[in-house]
């Protein structure tokens, strides 16, 4: 099983997950994955539709918003906050490491008005630094 950590209720976070874990996500009362990898950006790594199969299986929404090198758009942010307004539960977020997925949900919480200096140290008690876009949330929220 990934390496899950819990930002707070809402939301946690994890490396790549195998669809063998979305059984255990289930168990743990998770009630949507997203997923916040593009398919093939490593060698091995499970396809996403195949995570989607058995979450869907299993009841859990399951949602694509992958995030590659070239950094994140409004339209994953919009689509990253929609798919945690959907959620009647916990969600869990995953992509390579659980980075992208932090970041993305920080912003998507930010462009709600949520209070950066919170969501930063939401992450921070999760293990991630999200300092480095402090500029883009204090933008997003409206606390510039």
């Amino acid at each position: 099983m990934a390496d899950i950590r819990r930002i707070n209720d809402r939301i946690s976070v994890a490396p790549q997950i195998d669809p063998a874990d979305v059984t255990e996500l289930a168990r743990q009362g998770f009630v949507a994955v997203i997923n916040n990898r593009p398919d093939d950006e490593d060698a091995g790594q499970p396809a996403g539709e195949a995570v989607r199969a058995v979450a869907e299986t299993l009841g859990l929404a399951y949602h694509a918003i992958p995030v590659t090198h070239a950094g994140f758009s409004a339209h994953q942010v919009e689509a990253m906050g929609a798919a945690m307004d959907a959620a009647n539960g916990p969600v869990l977020a995953y992509c390579r490491s659980g980075t992208r997925s932090t970041n993305l949900w920080a912003l998507a919480e930010a462009s709600k008005g949520e209070d950066p200096e919170e969501l930063i140290g939401q992450a921070a008690g999760a293990g991630y630094n999200i300092g480095g876009i402090r500029p883009l949330l204090d933008q997003l929220s409206g606390k510039s």
